[in-house]
């Protein structure tokens, strides 16, 4: 059986870092991905999902030190769902992405004629 999930998007927030016992770090952001596709009037209409990671350990601390709102990222996870029930009973249910490899891309350089082509760095953890 396979869980993997493969997402290149731009965070849609800086991210939240805690430190839990022991001083593991975690991170969480929010992550947009576009698609666009023509309606049935021929007009292109892009449709954006949000998309919740969350980072752990080493990789949260690599997070917090260099990753910003709006930058664009490559993310390989597995999906992971929880629920539970909130202060009027009522059950919750949350879809979040924990991720295992990240890779960030460069700014827009206009000189090089080949804007987000490659990665700046990588960093898997297990």
């Amino acid at each position: 059986m396979v869980n993997k999930v493969i997402l290149i998007g731009n965070v849609g927030n800086d991210p939240e870092v805690k430190f839990l016992e022991g001083g593991v770090a975690v991170a969480n952001l929010s992550l947009a991905t576009s698609e666009t596709h023509k309606n049935k009037n021929d007009e292109k209409v892009e449709q954006t999902e949000w998309h919740r990671v969350i980072f752990w350990r080493g990789l949260a601390e690599v997070v917090e030190k260099y990753v910003k709102k709006g930058m664009k990222l490559y993310i390989e996870g597995k999906l992971h769902y929880s629920s539970w029930e909130d202060k009027n009973g009522i059950k919750r249910y949350a879809v979040e992405i924990y991720a295992d490899t990240m890779q960030m891309f460069p700014k827009h350089d206009t000189d090089s004629g080949n804007p987000d082509s490659q990665p700046l760095s990588e960093k898997k953890t297990k």
